[in-house]
C-alpha cells in the first residue's frame, strides 16, 4: 500500500489548528504581528512551530513579511506565513505599528476573539486570522520546503474551483455563529485550510523547483518517498529502493539528493528519528520504538538517536533535548 507522504508528515509532526481572531477594520488601519515564536506559548502552548494565516473575508488589505514587498490582498485571498516571520497587515502599503502582544492573551471568551480596529472610515475590511502548531524537531521536511509567504488569490480562476474556496466559506460562516462545538470545528477547518493551501502551492511550483515538496511530484523521487514512508522500518538500501522505484542505484541517489537535499538513506534515518521522537513523547518504551523504526536492537537505535539528536532517547523524553 502506497503511503500518502504529505499526510504521513502532517500526522507525524502533530499538526493542530485554531482560528483565533476575527477583525472588523475601518480605514486607515494597521496591525503588526511579532515573530510567531514570541507568541507561540500563548496561542498554541506546546507547539514547537506556529504558522499564521490570514483570510480576507470582505474588503481589501495589504500584507507582507517585514522587509518584503507588500502584497495586495482582495476578498477571498489567503496569506500564509509558514516560517513564522513578523509581518504587517494594513489598509495601505508602507504602514507600520508596534505589535500589541496583549491581544494574544486568552481569556474566558471563546475563540475566535473579535476585535474592531481603525479610524472609522467608510472602507471596511474583515479578516479572519488563524494559527497552526506543529513539531519542527527533530525533522520536519515540509517546513524546510515552504517559503516565508504563500499568497493564494481568489482571483485565480483555476484556484477558485478548488476545495479551498469551500473550506474558507465554511470557516467564515462558522466563525459568526457561536454554536456548540464551534471552536473545535474551526480548529479542524484551520488544519484542512492549511493542507489544501499546501496542495495548491505545490501545483504552482515551477517545474525546475527543487526541495522536498517539489520532490513529491517528481516521478523518481516521489515514488522513492512513497516507498520509504510506507515502510520506514524495512531494511532499505539504495539498491533495494532503486529496484522498487525502477531506476539504478546511481540515478536514484543523484536525483534524490539533488531534489531533497539528503541522500536517500540519510533521509530515512532522519524520518525514523522524527517517528521515534513522537513515540517517545507518547510514552512508548525504547525497545518498542527501536523495533518500530527498523533497528535490530535498543542499543543500535539509541546510538543513532544520540548521534543525530545530541542526547539519549531517555533525555529527549524528559524534555531536555536541545531547543
Amino acid at each position: 500500500m502506497i503511503a500518502d507522504v504529505l499526510s504521513d508528515v502532517l500526522r507525524a509532526v502533530r499538526l493542530t489548528g485554531a482560528v483565533y481572531f476575527d477583525f472588523n477594520l475601518t480605514a486607515p488601519w494597521v496591525a503588526e504581528a511579532p515573530p510567531s515564536h514570541e507568541i507561540a506559548g500563548i496561542v498554541m502552548p506546546g507547539a514547537e512551530r506556529v504558522i499564521e494565516y490570514h483570510l480576507v473575508v470582505a474588503g481589501a488589505a495589504w500584507g507582507h513579511a517585514i522587509g518584503a514587498t507588500p502584497i495586495r490582498l482582495r476578498e477571498g485571498d489567503l496569506l500564509v506565513l509558514p516560517q513564522g516571520d513578523a509581518h504587517v497587515l494594513s489598509s495601505a502599503p508602507g504602514m507600520r505599528a508596534a505589535p500589541d502582544l496583549a491581544i494574544y492573551a486568552r481569556t474566558s471568551t471563546p475563540l475566535p476573539l473579535v476585535y474592531e480596529l481603525g479610524a472609522g472610515g467608510t472602507d471596511r475590511t474583515r479578516i479572519i486570522c488563524g494559527f497552526l502548531g506543529c513539531d519542527e524537531r527533530p525533522f520536519n521536511p515540509l517546513l524546510t520546503a515552504l517559503p516565508s509567504v504563500i499568497h493564494l488569490s481568489a482571483g485565480d480562476a483555476e484556484a477558485a474551483t478548488k476545495p479551498l474556496g469551500t473550506l474558507l466559506d465554511f470557516a467564515v460562516r462558522e466563525s459568526g455563529r457561536g454554536n456548540p462545538g464551534t471552536q473545535n470545528v474551526l480548529a479542524r477547518l484551520s488544519e484542512l485550510i492549511f493542507v489544501e493551501a499546501i496542495r495548491q502551492h505545490l501545483r504552482t511550483l515551477p517545474q525546475e523547483q527543487l526541495g522536498w515538496l517539489a520532490g513529491l511530484r517528481d516521478p523518481i523521487v516521489g515514488r522513492a518517498l512513497e516507498a520509504l514512508h510506507a515502510a520506514p522500518r524495512d531494511p532499505w538500501t539504495v539498491e533495494s529502493l532503486g529496484r522498487t522505484v525502477g531506476v539504478s542505484r546511481s540515478v536514484l541517489a543523484a536525483r534524490f539528493t539533488e531534489m531533497v537535499g539528503h541522500p536517500p538513506m540519510h533521509y530515512l534515518t532522519l524520518w525514523r528519528m522524527q517517528l521515534a521522537a513522537r513515540l517517545l513523547r507518547d510514552g512508548h518504551h525504547v525497545v518498542a520504538i527501536a523495533a518500530a523504526t527498523g533497528y535490530e536492537s535498543e542499543s543500535a537505535f539509541s546510538r543513532t538517536f544520540k548521534k543525530l539528536m545530541g542526547v539519549p532517547p531517555a533525555t529527549w523524553r524528559r524534555g531536555a533535548g536541545p531547543r
